[in-house]
């Protein structure tokens, strides 16, 4: 059940955030894609705390898909070093695993 993974990613901006999850699912990289905010952000950049209002992208894929993923969100990224984590996905719903194999790219 691990072949599949959940992405997350944040952005700036929906403009970002709708372009990002855009590219993914057009290239069948990602099944779907949750655009979910503004969620704020506090973190330590150059040696300050910051906070900021950020879109939050969840990205339900397949682990060796990944590398793939993380070059599609680093070149369209306006962030110096983007957040791009990957999970497990350790148990899902056998209709929404099926649907999602189906969606991604061989």
């Amino acid at each position: 059940m691990a072949k599949y993974i959940q992405v997350m990613s944040t952005v700036p901006n929906q403009a970002a955030a709708t372009r990002i999850a855009g590219l993914l699912v057009e290239a069948r990289l990602a099944g779907c894609v949750q655009i979910i905010g503004p969620v704020t952000s506090m973190y330590r950049w150059q040696g300050k705390v910051e906070s900021a209002s950020e879109i939050l992208l969840l990205i339900k894929s397949r682990q060796d898909l990944f590398p793939a993923v993380v070059e599609v969100i680093t070149a369209n990224h306006p962030y110096e070093v983007p957040e791009i984590l990957a999970v497990p996905v350790v148990a899902g719903g056998p209709a929404y695993l099926n649907w999602l194999a189906g969606e991604l790219r061989d």
